[in-house]
């Protein structure tokens, strides 16, 4: 159905395959933190520091990278959302 032949405006979907890839980046962290049985070790080391200590810290930075790739994700489909709106 379309608006000529309802005569009410055709909204996008609010779950679309962009916010659910956003979603998992966002979800990524947290499993990999809380599946703390995969990192709960001492070896390998890296430069002298156990394991469960620099693979927390890489997390860190991949977090980072996840949640920026996800907030440019939502930003873009916002914005093509609007254009698509004018």
């Amino acid at each position: 159905m379309s608006e000529q032949t309802t005569g009410t405006p055709v909204r996008p979907p609010v779950v679309t395959a962009t916010r659910v890839i956003a979603g998992v980046c966002l979800v990524i962290p947290f499993v990999a933190m809380l599946w703390v049985g995969s990192y709960a070790k001492l070896t390998p080391e890296f430069i002298g520091i156990p394991f469960f200590y620099w693979y927390q810290m890489l997390w860190v930075f991949l977090s980072s990278g996840l949640t920026y790739t996800a907030y440019v994700l939502v930003r873009r489909e916002e914005r093509a959302r609007k254009e698509a709106a004018k």
